[in-house]
């Protein structure tokens, strides 16, 4: 098992020295300035590799990156809609320059509605941190009755809808917006 860490690149307010010190052996990394559904060029993928593989002043990091997460599948995919047979083509065409670039795991976020889906993002554990929480009651008021998708009420159990229903009737406005945020 190798320790990998996330970074979001250039911009990430954590630096690669940083993620290093902290015994770091891999990274966990995307090209999130790409548009959804379009090519991963192989131009873009050599230059992240090469931002992870060497400091500032040329010295290497001696980290590699290890895994995609993710190339996002495109709204349009999902639904089948629009240009999702473009994306598709592009998504293969991305894949083949990844492997040829050899990066060989890529993992994906195949959730509908949002990209990825947290009610929570600080939820109080028993030991006293906090973790990432999902939970279907506040994720289906937030469905239903914050962002108001059409026909989202027949997507949920009618036990569920119900109960999200009166969540979102309890709810603070704080807790609309923090939800929403999430």
């Amino acid at each position: 098992m190798r320790q990998t860490w996330r970074w979001f690149g250039p911009n990430d307010t954590v630096s690669l020295a940083s993620i290093r010190q902290a015994g770091v052996e891999g990274i966990v990394s995307a090209l999130h300035q790409i548009p959804n559904g379009e090519v991963w060029k192989s131009s873009d993928i050599a230059q992240r590799l090469v931002e992870i593989d060497t400091h500032e002043d040329g010295a290497s990091t001696g980290l590699k990156w290890e895994v995609v997460e993710s190339l996002p599948v495109s709204e349009d995919i999902k639904q089948q809609r629009g240009n999702f047979r473009d994306h598709i083509a592009n998504y293969k065409i991305s894949l083949t320059n990844l492997a040829n670039a050899g990066l060989q795991t890529v993992c994906y976020n195949f959730m509908p509605v949002l990209d990825w889906t947290r009610t929570d993002l600080a939820w109080p554990v028993y030991h006293g941190g906090t973790a990432m929480r999902f939970n279907l009651i506040d994720f289906a008021a937030y469905d239903i009755h914050i962002l108001q998708r059409a026909g989202a009420a027949e997507s949920f159990p009618e036990d569920v809808a119900e109960a999200a229903s009166d969540r979102f009737s309890a709810m603070s406005d704080a807790r609309k917006a923090e939800l929403t945020g999430n």
